[in-house]
């Protein structure tokens, strides 16, 4: 599988907006921006993404398009991992390969993940690159509009 990992460019994140435009994919990953059609708030939350050191953030590229992101970020204190493909590619394991090589590259353990507890392809993707359960949590979640039930998993291998 042709999956790489490169630097976040300008152009990628006009691609990221269009991607998280898909009210399926805005269901599944659930914690989403408030309106994932404000195209200014989300180039302004990408232009702060961007300036942060701490947050490592990567395009996925398969077969020469750029078909989502991965990133690496601090929240509640703790670095934690999240990634977005695009739903036209969902099923063909981009998401597992793109994860296993960010996470292969980055040094940073131990290493958290969420994801909703019914979001079964996300779990199953964090699962096969070596993330274990370790907590749940309830959180609202935008991209529903409700409290959604959580897992909260670790990665503490390299």
């Amino acid at each position: 599988m042709d999956v790489e990992l490169r630097e976040v460019t300008a152009a990628d994140v006009l691609a990221f907006f269009e991607h998280q435009r898909d009210p399926e994919a805005v269901w599944m990953a659930a914690f989403t921006s408030a309106d994932p059609s404000d195209r200014a708030a989300f180039l302004v939350r990408w232009a702060r993404i961007l300036a942060d050191d701490a947050v490592v953030a990567r395009t996925v590229v398969f077969d020469g398009r750029v078909v989502g992101h991965v990133s690496r970020f601090v929240q509640f204190g703790a670095p934690e991992v999240t990634y977005w493909i695009d739903r036209e590619f969902w099923g063909m394991g981009l998401a597992t390969a793109a994860l296993r090589l960010f996470v292969d590259d980055d040094p940073v353990r131990p290493l958290y993940a969420r994801a909703a507890v019914d979001n079964l392809g996300s779990l199953r993707v964090l699962e096969k690159c070596g993330f274990v359960a370790v907590g749940e949590d309830v959180g609202f979640a935008e991209g529903r509009g409700e409290d959604v039930e959580e897992f909260i998993l670790r990665l503490d291998r390299r």
